[in-house]
């Protein structure tokens, strides 16, 4: 399936910060084919006449109900949409998957089992598996006959997969492994036909083992009472000498971690993705109690307090929305060009995954809260009514807290951001040191006069010295290390200030690429300036936030000469002119109520 052509001069992991794109290296939602909206158009129908009219049933974890929609989405072709036509997949391209996604993010407590079995139940399959047990094993979850769950998280093991205490030990014939310990949080334990385990062989060498869910010895804990997503299966799991083939072991002794990370990778941009379509919905669902609803004589929809909510809710989502989709480009070119290289289809979604680990942490944790805050002012614009389990604004707030929790705590995804910067900057693969020292001698000199020229300029301008902050901060930060005043793993506040400033600075560049292109293709349409809008207010409010997260984290190790030299570049680079705000977000809102939709 093709995309719009693109450009395939695009850039590495983690390489925004130092560099800037191009309209025409993103692809954006405006540009689904026809193959696409196809694809599009299904997933939708199958929540529509499938998943809506059983969300109650769902919910009370009716027997046999959820394992019967995996199948059915088997039987369409998504539950193998990311997966090599060998196997009975779609082999799809990784926009059309990052759709299915999007298109299923309003599917409640569903997203969980069906992110669950495609994602980190089938990828470590494909990505580490052998050929035989590709063979054995893929085909069967592609239909949905055989149905996956994760094993990784223990009672003292979170946050620290690699603490798990769960063991492996071989047999003196080398025929099998005994498997012993307990497993907690597992998503689609409660009907699993296969767990992917991960164990400690010899009660050091943390690997990963595929296990039939039949095997003797293991026995299933209670389905959790949760918060939220009541309907999705969450077990523990216990394992007690289970007997598992030498065959079985998944990847290589030892090497557990790898397949653990890497399958959380595509798991954290699915989730971002998901949140997106979540948001959507809210959204809709926001706008329509808007408009029915009356006080004082007129729609509750009149009212500014209320316009506000739903433009926000409309610009946080479709910064994600672009950011989700330029990320999801950046990995298909990069895994156009593993496949020429030679690399499987399997190895090339991989390597792409891995590339772009950076920038899936920034919408996992980007997307989770965008959903977050749009659920949370969807209930306070109900009122009431939000409050009550009897209307479907409850149940969306419930289900959405769990997102800034799996797949990595927010916390963790935002110490991960800057970990592997810096890495990859100690393995040469990114150049911070030269883009930062620039700044440094900026710093140093007169402020430029040069004026502002061609459309978005002042946006191009803020984008770039967005840039300029986050170098300085961090780059000052980096260099108190080599210097000896400063240890940056014992200094989360700043990392976390850091994080949110790279947050800021991709979703922002996302947006303004998108609206580009948008203004490219439309020639200005009178649309454009609802677009123009969005991207205006956020840059407005992302200043701000620039300004403090850097100030805050500048002062937490700078002082006296060194720390007015770094404000008074700050002021220099936080100069996005003042904006309107109330007069373009009663413009977005306008558009949203008229729609009573997602409008973009």
């Amino acid at each position: 399936m093709e995309n719009t052509a693109v450009s395939t001069d695009v850039l590495k992991g983690g390489e925004f910060l130092i560099r800037e794109s191009q309209p025409a290296d993103i692809f954006i939602p405006e540009e689904f084919t026809e193959e696409q909206k196809m694809i599009q158009q299904m997933t939708a129908d199958f929540i529509k006449n499938e998943l809506d009219p059983v969300r109650d049933r769902i919910e009370k974890q009716e027997a046999g109900l959820v394992p019967g929609l995996l199948k059915k989405m088997g039987d369409l072709g998504l539950l193998g949409a990311h997966m090599p036509t060998e196997y009975g997949g779609m082999e799809l391209d990784t926009n059309t998957n990052t759709i299915i996604a999007d298109v299923a993010g309003p599917m409640g407590s569903f997203c969980v089992p069906f992110a669950a079995h495609t994602g980190i139940g089938m990828l470590p399959i494909l990505y580490f598996g052998t050929e035989a047990q590709r063979q054995k094993y893929l085909p069967g979850m592609i239909t949905g006959d055989v149905k996956a769950a994760y094993c990784l998280t223990e009672p003292g093991s979170g946050s620290d997969a690699l603490n798990a205490k769960t063991r492996a030990d071989l047999s003196a014939d080398g025929s099998h492994y005994l498997i012993s310990g307990q497993k907690m949080w597992i998503s689609n334990a409660g009907f699993a036909d296969v767990f992917i385990v991960f164990a400690k062989v010899g009660g050091e060498k943390f690997t990963g083992f595929i296990v039939d869910a039949n095997t003797p010895g293991i026995t299933l804990g209670a389905e959790e009472d949760k918060l939220g997503i009541k309907g999705s299966s969450t077990r523990q799991v216990f394992f007690e000498n289970v007997q598992v083939p030498a065959d079985n072991v998944l990847g290589q002794v030892g090497k557990g971690h790898l397949i653990a990370f890497n399958a959380l990778n595509i798991g954290r941009f699915k989730l971002g993705v998901m949140c997106v379509g979540g948001s959507k919905k809210v959204l809709e669902m926001a706008a329509n109690y808007a408009n029915e609803r009356h006080q004082f004589g007129q729609p509750i929809a009149n009212f500014g307090a209320i316009q506000y909510k739903l433009a926000e809710m409309a610009i946080r989502t479709f910064a994600v929305e672009s950011a989700s989709y330029r990320t999801s480009q950046l990995m298909q070119v990069k895994k156009d060009a593993e496949t020429q290289n030679g690399k499987s289809f399997g190895e090339a979604t991989l390597e792409a995954a891995e590339e772009y680990a950076i920038e899936c942490s920034i919408l996992k944790v980007y997307g989770s809260e965008v959903s977050h805050y749009c659920v949370d002012e969807n209930v306070q614009i109900h009122g009431g009514i939000g409050f009550s389990e009897e209307f479907p604004a409850a149940r969306a707030y419930r289900d959405s807290r769990i997102n800034r929790i799996y797949e990595g705590t927010n916390e963790i995804n935002r110490l991960l951001m800057f970990d592997q910067i810096f890495k990859r900057a100690m393995k040469g693969e990114l150049d911070l040191v030269g883009p930062a020292w620039a700044v440094q001698k900026e710093l140093t000199s007169m402020p430029s006069m040069e004026k502002l020229e061609g459309e978005y300029a002042e946006e191009k301008r803020a984008i770039a010295d967005f840039r300029k902050v986050l170098l300085m901060t961090a780059g000052a930060a980096a260099k108190m290390q080599m210097d000896g005043k400063l240890n940056l793993k014992e200094e989360q506040e700043i990392l976390m200030n850091c994080a949110d400033m790279l947050i800021d600075l991709f979703a922002a560049e996302s947006m303004l690429l998108r609206v580009q292109k948008l203004a490219e293709r439309n020639d200005k349409a009178q649309a454009q300036e609802v677009y123009d809008a969005m991207l205006q207010v956020f840059l407005h409010d992302a200043t701000a936030r620039m300004q403090k997260n850097a100030t805050d984290a500048l002062a937490s190790f700078a002082e006296g000469d060194l720390l007015k030299t770094f404000m008074m570049g700050l002021k220099r680079f936080t100069k996005y002119p003042p904006v309107n705000v109330r007069e373009k977000r009663r413009l977005i809102a306008e558009v949203v109520l008229k729609a009573n939709t997602w409008p973009f």
